[in-house]
């Protein structure tokens, strides 16, 4: 991994040096699973759910962007997630909704940090 792929990936969020921990070093593991966060559904499910005031089915998106979240070692999203996770399982949908005005920077700002260092240095 260049300085500059981790530096793009930090500066997102992501503990890139847990994160390798966690694949037992494998950076071609981290890439691969990185890569698929942004296709995964979840984030999508969430706001859809959430505009429909399905709190049963934002709780689970929610939850499971958490675990995808802290798997990959992106500290914030994580932490904004697990707050989501309480807001809606305690039936907060409005404050389960604001967050969301957190969560969507932070989300954006690591899918496009991983797009960028999926395409190498610029």
């Amino acid at each position: 991994m260049t300085d500059t792929r981790r530096a793009r990936l930090t500066a997102a969020g992501i503990d890139v040096d847990d994160a390798l921990q966690r694949m037992m070093g494998s950076e071609a593991l981290l890439e691969r699973l990185l890569g698929k966060f942004p296709e995964d559904g979840n984030y999508a499910a969430l706001r859809s759910a959430l505009a429909a005031g399905d709190l049963e089915a934002a709780a689970r998106a929610a939850h499971t962007l958490k675990g995808v979240c802290g798997n990959l070692s992106m500290t914030a999203l994580h932490g904004l997630f697990t707050r989501q996770v309480a807001a809606l399982r305690s039936g907060d949908a409005a404050a389960a909704w604001a967050l969301l005005d957190e969560i969507a920077p932070a989300y954006a700002a690591v899918t496009a940090a991983i797009g960028e260092a999926a395409c190498g240095p610029a």
